[in-house]
């Protein structure tokens, strides 16, 4: 098997971090907002959402590019049971990082919100009727479900670890330019 085809293509691997480090500067957004006070809350969160459409519109293409390209196999020396936990947590983490902000999105609509992306362009609300009982629903779900995600992610980054440090089975080279990943 050819160096190359051990490796996510260059697109692949750049969704793929550019989305990783937005969901951990989202997530540490949303704890920082709670902590703060509500003027600084209420820009923090701003910029929460903003970073919520971002990384939706990266993770659709993410999903566009993992469905239209190659995917290298994974190391042989993956005993089953880690295939199948990692293909779960792949799709769980695929899933939400797409289901989170249309929730956001769908809450703030509920509140007849529109979300500034930065300055740079505004996604208007959903044409739904204002219901704010259901928009705290759907946000106290969002914080939930993204607990889910943190999980998700400390395990993903947990087996990763593993398979780099204890197995040396070069996975983690499947995700970066550099450095031999084995087939």
């Amino acid at each position: 098997m050819n160096e190359k085809s051990t490796k996510y293509s260059p697109l692949a691997m750049i969704l793929h971090w550019l989305i990783a480090i937005l969901v951990i500067v989202n997530w540490r957004a949303a704890e920082a907002a709670e902590h703060a006070s509500k003027a600084d809350g209420e820009k923090i969160m701003g910029n929460h959402f903003a970073f919520g459409v971002i990384i939706l519109v990266l993770a659709l293409a993410h999903l566009v590019v993992r469905y239209t390209s190659s995917r290298p196999p994974l190391a042989s020396t993956i005993k089953p049971w880690e295939a199948m936990l990692a293909r779960v947590t792949h799709i769980l983490l695929g899933l939400l990082v797409i289901v989170l902000p249309l929730m956001g999105w769908t809450a703030m609509s509920l509140y007849g919100q529109p979300i500034d992306v930065f300055g740079v362009f505004t996604l208007p609300a959903l044409p739904l009727s204002p219901d704010k009982d259901m928009a705290k629903s759907i946000f106290e779900a969002h914080g939930v479900v993204g607990s889910i995600l943190v999980y998700l992610m400390f395990l993903h980054i947990a087996g990763t670890l593993k398979h780099t440090l204890l197995d040396r089975d070069g996975n983690l080279f499947r995700m970066l330019p550099f450095g031999k990943a084995k087939g």
